[in-house]
């Protein structure tokens, strides 16, 4: 019923700024327990070496601006291209805390003909706020996400 929902929102719409932020409201609206809903966004880094993840349209409070690919649960997603879904933030080796009342994250990719285009992140102060399930169902709207928008 969500994937339905998300699919109705971005109908007719494919702007990344203009989904990012539609899909960000919706998750940050719909699921309880949450302190930030957001994107992080790959760019290539200032110096011209490598990727990073860049802050997108979000949900919640003022965020870090800047991760880099392999570090924190958002960076290690992005560098492993797969959901990290993480019950005790403080207990992940190199977690950055952007927000000390963040708790539990699931982050997934957003992968698009192979390309890591960046991350969409969901924090709670809730300590084992999400579970399989919700892998799954956040995977399915993030799939209909990538569906339905514009990356270029």
């Amino acid at each position: 019923m969500l994937t339905r929902q998300v699919e109705s929102i971005l109908e007719g719409e494919r702007d990344l700024v203009a989904n990012a932020s539609q899909f960000s409201a919706f998750i940050y609206d719909t699921i309880a327990e949450l302190n930030w809903a957001g994107f992080y966004l790959t760019r290539p880094t200032r110096n011209g070496e490598g990727q990073e993840l860049l802050v997108g349209p979000f949900q919640g409070k003022v965020a870090c601006a800047r991760i880099p690919f392999g570090k924190g649960v958002c960076g290690a997603a992005a560098a492993e291209r797969r959901t990290m879904l993480v019950p005790d933030v403080h207990a992940f080796p190199g977690h950055i805390a952007c927000d000390s009342a963040s708790n539990a994250e699931i982050v997934i990719p957003l992968i698009k003909d192979g390309v890591v285009l960046g991350v969409f992140d969901i924090d709670s102060p809730v300590l084992n706020r999400f579970s399989e399930e919700d892998r799954a169902g956040l995977e399915s709207l993030v799939a209909a996400f990538l569906a339905g928008t514009d990356f270029v």
